[in-house]
């Protein structure tokens, strides 16, 4: 463990944060990308592998273009990665974009045209649908689906954390 990882955490514990803040301190050994983190499938099919090597037996085939994928672990060019349902396995980084998507968990999910809820409603969209990741705020965030963009809450969508903020 390398001492400033240490020495965060240890800070991180004094302070009474328990682990859900110092699971935000985690970086890959090998990107130092925050770890887990959020990629989406880069091919129109991916194999999962049991091990980080492709010699393992394949576990898992995802055939969904742009799926997100939360990436819980790294070794070398592999990457272990989950889907909604927790399957998974190792997957070749080559496999993988940075590319952030999500998929809609509530069904008949409301779009709106601002981030506040009282907005023009834009669309409606049924459970399973993969929109890609624009913007987040503290609650909602933006997606675009098939050139629809709109504002949603954050609680319908898997592939963000409900602390992720970005522009």
């Amino acid at each position: 463990m390398r001492k400033r990882h240490f020495w965060t955490l240890l800070l991180v514990a004094a302070l009474g944060a328990g682990p859900a803040l110092a699971q935000a301190f985690e970086r890959g050994p090998v990107t130092n990308l925050p770890m887990p983190r959020y990629v989406s499938l880069n091919a129109s099919e991916g194999n999962a592998r049991r091990g980080p090597d492709r010699s393992h037996r394949i576990d898992w085939v995802f055939t969904r273009r742009e799926i997100p994928l939360r990436v819980t672990a790294e070794f070398e060019h592999w990457r272990r990665v989950e889907d909604i349902d927790g399957k998974g396995g190792w997957m070749h980084h080559a496999l993988l974009s940075g590319r952030r998507t999500v998929i809609v968990q509530t069904d008949m999910t409301e779009l709106f045209s601002r981030p506040d809820g009282i907005g023009t409603q834009t669309a409606l969209l049924e459970r399973g649908v993969i929109a890609r990741l624009r913007e987040c705020q503290r609650d909602w965030c933006r997606i675009e689906v098939e050139g629809l963009r709109g504002w949603t809450e954050k609680r319908h969508l898997w592939g963000v954390e409900l602390e992720d903020e970005f522009q």
